[in-house]
């Protein structure tokens, strides 16, 4: 009971951060409230929408319509409030960093209840964090960021590497959650903070054939 309600706690965090996320974004581009409803909504609800799909599963807000709900109150709130921080941006980026960690964990506990291998449930956690800010960001028309040099999805699938390795090590399951969660957030906040990027490709000569 206490892990079901430690999984769940991640599941509603991840999917409010990822909708205030979303709205915000909105209210950069200066949105009406449709647009704040449709960017918030597909950012907390878009990675375990791919996710459950992909597993063959319902799709969980099909089943519990109370997270459409809550992304629509909580984009609703964002559409009064968002004027009030000085730099949305910031907010943007650090709530996007805490629901990239949320969901990375998340979605790759789900991928495991339903019977998925390791590297599937890995996979599935970078998707359940990284698919809806790809949706986001390409209904705001922005770049998005899992195609930009930054540690992002890498950042995920340390996260979910994490926690199904110590899994398989049979680690409390809440601990498993907590360090995974930790490494992703950390991971992605370094990133952010001392500007750290993947390696790019260069173009460079070939090799000439004789």
């Amino acid at each position: 009971m206490m892990f079901e309600t430690a999984t769940a706690t991640l599941d509603w965090l991840g999917v409010i951060v990822f909708t205030v996320a979303g709205a915000l974004v909105a209210s950069r581009k200066e949105m009406d409230f449709v647009g704040f409803a449709v960017l918030g909504t597909v950012t907390g609800v878009g990675g375990g929408t791919l996710r459950d799909l992909l597993l063959g599963l319902p799709v969980f807000w099909t089943q519990r319509p109370a997270y459409l709900l809550a992304c629509l109150v909580v984009s609703l709130a964002v559409f009064f409030v968002a004027h009030i921080p000085q730099s949305r941006y910031r907010y943007l980026v650090r709530l996007d960093a805490l629901g990239l960690a949320l969901f990375a964990v998340a979605g790759a506990e789900k991928a495991l209840e339903a019977g998925a291998s390791a590297l599937v449930a890995v996979v599935m956690g970078v998707v359940t964090a990284t698919f809806g800010g790809l949706l986001r960001d390409l209904l705001g028309g922005d770049s998005p960021k899992i195609l930009s040099r930054e540690i992002y999805a890498s950042a995920a699938g340390v996260g979910a590497a994490t926690f199904v390795f110590l899994t398989l090590l049979e680690a409390p399951r809440e601990l498993a959650l907590g360090v995974g969660f930790l490494f992703a957030l950390l991971l992605r906040g370094a990133s952010l903070r001392f500007e750290w990027t993947l390696p790019r490709y260069r173009p460079r000569p070939g090799v000439p054939y004789n």
